[in-house]
């Protein structure tokens, strides 16, 4: 089993609306610049995707995979898992909200195990850039509105 990274950043909007750019995949190109394509291949009964295709570019990092995602009944976490990926072996993750007033905390749990060895130091340093960029990508979208 893979180490977790985990991150939080405080978010000047409500969880709805948070949740709302999350759940939004096929507009994950628009403002989160690691990723090229986001599709969702499935969905639930209410509209919330199920799975979801990526292709992902960062730097010399290019990889396509499916995640699938499960979405809490109170609307505060959805956590992920792989399905498939060309790059990596596993991944896990999550998405959790704190509503705190006008403000929300986002916490974003992370595991990647890649299909290549890598040592863990940088596998640690490389989720922890990952998870930063998404937090504060994902910050500036809500409280851009």
């Amino acid at each position: 089993m893979a180490d977790e990274s985990t991150q939080s950043i405080v978010v000047d909007a409500p969880p709805e609306r948070i949740m709302a750019v999350i759940a939004d995949f096929p507009a994950y190109p628009e403002w989160a610049q690691a990723f090229t394509k986001a599709e969702v291949l499935a969905a639930d009964a209410d509209g919330r995707a199920e799975q979801v295709a990526f292709t992902l570019e960062s730097g010399p990092f290019k990889d396509s995979y499916t995640l699938a995602y499960q979405w809490s009944a109170d609307g505060l976490t959805v956590a992920w898992s792989l399905v498939k990926g060309q790059m990596q072996r596993s991944q896990t993750g999550r998405y959790a909200l704190a509503p705190d007033g006008d403000r929300t905390t986002v916490t974003y749990t992370l595991s990647v195990q890649l299909a290549v060895p890598m040592i863990g130091l940088f596998r640690r340093k490389a989720e922890k850039m990952i998870m930063d960029t998404a937090l504060k990508e994902l910050k500036r979208r809500v409280e851009r509105g």
